[in-house]
């Protein structure tokens, strides 16, 4: 869920605070619980929603989302935690201010800010949906207008009483108004030990309002900009998070997010590519080859982002892999004829459906990265939309690319912003 974010860049002095309070955690790790959203243990779980249709929901979330991608785009601790997934968006467990108020949000690689909905609320997902209350924190404080954090930032406001606003918007029309405050954010560990960091940059939602669902409680920004998870965790994490997702069907389990040098991916099968830093920096671009089907190796030349490096965008918010139309002809061409099943029409965005009342052999295909060849199991490739019904997992959309997650689940995903590379390894999730 990428925002069109018009401040954010003062972080500095708060986020150097706030890294001496992980200290602990530096030296001992912990690890958080890492949620699908369609797991009961999820607070966005429908019970009523059948296993098919929870994936062809969350096939088609990958369309809108890459909506709010693109438009950003065109406008200019050693630590585990545990993810919840949220149909292709994952959720994570945190805690606001003295004492602490528990919200689930949802994690986000295509955001920075880290919002929730505070009160007063003049316009909330829904009246009755949980708030955090600022005023029952002793360390909540709003940033004001005179400091350097704010005065001269792009598109902020100043409040009546001297605060500073921002307002986030995203290009389905969600938005969230509020205030920018400096609050302790902490961290839940099943190791039973809570990392507590003081001074954390948090929106504070008052208006909010668009297409999130009604029991969204915020964002956690998971992206490369200055207000993200990530950076103010700053040093003590040594620029490095990784995560495992687990299977569609395994949603019912969770697994973790690691931060630190909990997140180190390493060992047998392990391969590794360049990350490539271009505007916005909220965004992780890897640069793309070709993909290979069997044997046949189809190269990409598409420059969407325009360069040659950094041509895709690696998300765990987007759903499906989605590629250029040229080069997503191709693949799918060299897929359909190595099938030997009889097609049949899928939901509306899914180009290539087989009937699955038949067992049928699915192609090896490779995703080749600049010195990473990441070889995709059936899971990655294909997914069951119906009880009849299995398409693919590829779509294309004109002049852009996406590394969605189902791609990449069953691999531990790890990014080393500080080395510029992200990794990745074959691993059962369900053991992570």
């Amino acid at each position: 869920m990428a925002a069109i974010v018009s401040i954010f860049t003062f972080v500095f002095a708060i986020v150097s605070v706030s890294n001496l309070c992980l200290i602990q955690a530096q030296n001992s790790g912990f690890s958080i619980e890492f949620i699908h959203r369609d797991s009961p243990k999820s607070p966005l779980y429908n019970h009523l929603d059948t296993t098919y249709n929870r994936v062809t929901n969350a096939l088609r979330r990958s369309f809108g989302r890459v909506h709010r991608l693109k438009l950003t785009t065109a406008s200019k601790l050693e630590a585990q935690a545990n993810v919840i997934a949220d149909s292709g968006e994952y959720l994570l467990n945190i805690s606001i201010g003295t004492p602490a108020f528990d919200i689930v949000a949802i994690a986000d690689t295509g955001s920075d800010l880290i919002w929730t909905q505070c009160k007063p609320c003049s316009q909330c997902f829904e009246q009755n949906a949980p708030l955090f209350d600022p005023t029952a924190s002793s360390t909540y404080k709003t940033i004001s207008c005179s400091t350097s954090q704010c005065a001269n930032l792009e598109g902020s406001s100043c409040s009546s009483n001297n605060s500073c606003q921002y307002s986030v918007s995203y290009g389905d029309g969600s938005f969230s108004d509020g205030d920018l405050a400096a609050d302790t954010l902490t961290l839940g560990s099943t190791s039973d030990l809570r990392v507590v960091i003081p001074n954390v940059v948090i929106g504070c939602g008052h208006h909010n309002g668009g297409t999130f669902d009604e029991n969204d409680m915020g964002i956690i920004g998971l992206g490369g900009g200055e207000v993200s998870l990530i950076s103010q965790l700053g040093t003590s994490i040594a620029g490095k998070f990784s995560y495992c997702l687990l299977p569609l069907t395994d949603a019912g389990n969770s697994s973790k997010m690691n931060f630190g040098s909990d997140a180190i991916v390493s060992g047998n099968g392990t391969v590794s590519t360049p990350l490539t830093k271009l505007d916005p920096p909220t965004f992780y671009f890897l640069t793309l080859e070709a993909i290979s089907v069997g044997n046949n190796r189809i190269n990409f030349t598409s420059k969407p982002f325009g360069t040659d490096e950094g041509n895709i965008i690696i998300d765990s918010g987007t759903t499906m892999t989605l590629l250029p139309d040229d080069f997503y002809s191709q693949l799918e061409s060299s897929v359909s004829s190595m099938i030997n099943a009889t097609k049949v029409k899928g939901p509306e965005g899914l180009n290539l459906c087989y009937d699955a009342t038949t067992d049928f052999a699915v192609p090896d295909i490779t995703v080749h990265f600049i010195g990473a060849d990441v070889k995709l199991q059936a899971l990655n490739t294909f997914a069951m939309v119906s009880e009849t019904t299995a398409c693919f997992t590829f779509a294309p959309i004109p002049d852009f690319a996406i590394y969605g997650n189902l791609a990449q689940m069953n691999f531990l995903v790890g990014y080393d912003t500080e080395k510029k590379t992200v990794s990745f390894k074959p691993t059962d999730c369900s053991k992570n």
